[in-house]
């Protein structure tokens, strides 16, 4: 794996190159910018970083992300990390204004969402998908894993109103990468076996579930059997 680490100083300048994403396949947050990637038309490579590959916890790595975080998005010699950072950023670069407008009241609506589900969701997922399915200490405590469970129904309820009342999509009639972080928490919300876990039958997310497997990019990085 040595040879595919990479030294901030060393990092290549051929800005005609393709994207570089480092990450694994199977990681959430690198699956909102392989949706964005493929929804765009960006031509990118992916390198396979994270849990069970390169680590990223060396001085090579740690120099592209402090955090040892993936993904890590290289384009010519800019170095990007934070996956919705990342979807925004490329959105607006390469003009795909029917996913990401140029005004800032319709930026600010599409932001509120995505970080809705950084803050909120990811919170609730620690304990219900980590925790819970997982098995990973130290979320597997079982009353971390019940306040999981009982954040996440609550959450997904309010998103099933949201969508029951302004939907198909989040931004009501079109899509737009607010749909991509959304879109992966409800791929995630039906893929949960946990059998504390009480789903209820929320409509609006079933229907929105197969609204998304619509989408050829959503079927490559989001139902595609990974939860």
């Amino acid at each position: 794996m040595a040879d595919v680490l990479i030294k901030a100083r060393e990092v290549r300048t051929d800005s005609a190159g393709p994207l570089r994403i480092l990450g694994r396949a199977n990681s959430f947050n690198v699956r909102k910018v392989l949706w964005v990637c493929d929804e765009i038309g960006i031509d990118y490579t992916r390198e396979d970083f994270g849990r069970g590959f390169a680590p990223t916890d060396t001085p090579d790595f740690l120099k592209l992300n402090p955090t040892g975080q993936v993904p890590v998005v290289i384009e010519g010699d800019r170095v990007m990390r934070e996956s919705n950072t990342i979807v925004r950023y490329l959105a607006a670069k390469h003009g795909a204004t029917d996913l990401f407008p140029e005004d800032a009241a319709g930026r600010q609506a599409i932001d509120q969402w995505m970080d809705w589900v950084a803050y909120d969701i990811t919170h609730a997922l620690r304990g219900a998908f980590l925790g819970g399915q997982l098995k990973e200490a130290p979320y597997d405590h079982p009353w971390y894993v019940e306040q999981g469970q009982k954040e996440l129904v609550h959450a997904m309820g309010l998103l099933n109103q949201h969508l029951a009342d302004d939907g198909p999509y989040v931004m009501g009639d079109r899509f737009t990468i607010a749909d991509i972080p959304v879109g992966l928490v409800v791929n995630r919300w039906f893929s949960l076996t946990h059998p504390g876990l009480k789903r209820p039958n929320y409509q609006a997310l079933a229907d929105y579930y197969e609204l998304m497997t619509e989408r050829p990019a959503f079927r490559r990085h989001g139902r595609n059997g990974l939860p």
